[in-house]
């Protein structure tokens, strides 16, 4: 399959052309935020970029511009607002967004388009943004799915990666899922001499304002990041790659 797959490396009549088609529009969603001393600021967005492009490769799908600022890291589950280079928005500024960049894709002619997204705090102000765009668009057949690529691991891969036991995915900030993944997508991002061997963060079972910063440990990993190998993130990215692919060919009949 001899085609490029970034829209934004695309032509307008090359675009408009693979529309007409009836392409497939991924949208990668994430933010910028900090993921410890080992891995760069772009990780959230930078994963499911990789990812949908491994997607369309194999589905003919475009892979549009990622959305690169997301909701507000949290303590417990990305380290809060403690350190450097994190940038969150508003929840109503991020599903305005996405409602938008919606609403101009179906304007162009866009009717299957699959937001994916990598970043945790994320979801519910995306599901926001779709029902808002959802209700504009609906009359014209459009379909639209909502994922963040982590739930698509299975247990098996989980007991290959952790064969001590899944820490859980609140505690995977910038620790070994990531860093596999970006280690084999982005082995040139990957600081490998300062993976992070830190134990849990420990917080309470709820948020709180002002946050505590001795709920994130002082690395911004949530957990130790040793034990990441490119191997691994190879064996994700082709599980949760294979099974996303499943999923858009069921939803979306491509």
């Amino acid at each position: 399959m001899n085609k490029n797959f970034l829209m934004a490396e695309m032509t307008s009549p090359e675009f408009a052309e693979r529309v007409a088609a009836g392409a497939t529009v991924i949208l990668p969603t994430g933010t910028t935020e900090q993921h410890g001393p080992h891995l760069p600021l772009g990780v959230d967005f930078q994963i499911p970029q990789a990812v949908a492009l491994d997607v369309a490769r194999q589905t003919g799908s475009i892979v549009a511009p990622p959305v690169t600022f997301g909701y507000k890291s949290m303590p417990r589950s990305g380290g809060g607002p403690f350190f450097a280079g994190t940038i969150g928005l508003d929840g109503a500024t991020l599903s305005h967004m996405i409602r938008d960049v919606i609403r101009e894709l179906a304007r162009h002619g866009v009717r299957k388009i699959c937001v994916l997204d990598g970043n945790y705090e994320n979801l519910w102000f995306l599901n926001e943004g779709v029902d808002l765009a959802y209700r504009e668009l609906k009359e014209c057949g459009i379909k639209i799915m909502v994922l963040q690529h982590w739930d698509f691991i299975t247990d098996a891969t989980f007991d290959t990666v952790f064969p001590d036991g899944f820490p859980g995915i609140e505690l995977e900030h910038a620790a070994v899922l990531e860093t596999s993944l970006m280690m084999h997508y982005y082995p040139h991002l990957v600081r490998e001499g300062q993976i992070p061997d830190n134990g849990p963060a420990r917080s309470g079972p709820y948020d709180v304002w002002p946050p505590h910063k001795d709920w994130v440990p002082d690395s911004g990993a949530l957990i130790s990041a040793k034990g990441s190998s490119a191997e691994k993130g190879r064996m994700i990215a082709e599980q949760v790659g294979a099974d996303i692919i499943s999923a858009l060919k069921r939803e979306f009949e491509i």
